[in-house]
């Protein structure tokens, strides 16, 4: 199974910070990539590149001129739809069935402006995470952390530069050697 990121609608100045909070969350919690639409943003795919440069692990950032046409690019490659919104069903109702279908790659969307009527009914799961308004980063988070059963985000990055090194009080960080 894959997990890929679809961020819709990035806005240059206004959502640059909700982004890369986007593409971290996906990053820490196991996705493998984050696609995203609205106005391509050079220094947002660098600043996202440099924190996996350090961090560690496999992950990739491409913006798409169409939001449609990825989706329905991924439905034909048997992939599955999952639309995080607050509209849709709760997700403890469903999660069951999600992970039955983890042999197949995710594409999980999170919106940005009004998200379209055609979004919710190329979705193969519209899914809420509670039905109060909140951020999609927190929606997200929930999400991927239960699909993966809370493993991705304790995984360690074997090509990471740095690393944390867990503590009650304080903070501690290793740097690996840089060779």
């Amino acid at each position: 199974m894959t997990l890929v990121i679809l961020r819709l609608f990035h806005r240059l100045v206004r959502d640059k910070r909700m982004s890369t909070h986007i593409a971290l969350t996906a990053r820490a919690f196991g996705a493998k990539q984050l696609i995203y639409t609205g106005n391509h943003d050079g220094s947002f795919e660098e600043s996202v590149d440099r924190i996996t440069e350090e961090w560690g692990g496999n992950f990739h950032i491409n913006h798409v001129e169409n939001e449609l046409s990825c989706i329905k690019k991924w439905k034909q490659e048997g992939g599955i739809i999952v639309h995080l919104t607050m509209f849709g069903i709760e997700l403890e109702d469903k999660i069951v069935e999600l992970k039955q279908k983890l042999n197949k790659n995710l594409l999980i969307i999170v919106g940005g402006t009004k998200v379209p009527g055609a979004i919710y009914q190329l979705a193969d799961y519209n899914i809420a995470i509670g039905h109060q308004p909140h951020s999609e980063v927190a929606a997200l988070a929930v999400f991927l952390d239960r699909i993966t059963a809370g493993k991705a985000r304790k995984e360690k990055h074997l090509n990471a530069n740095v690393e944390i090194i867990p503590m009650e009080r304080g903070k501690s960080i290793k740097q690996k050697n840089k060779e």
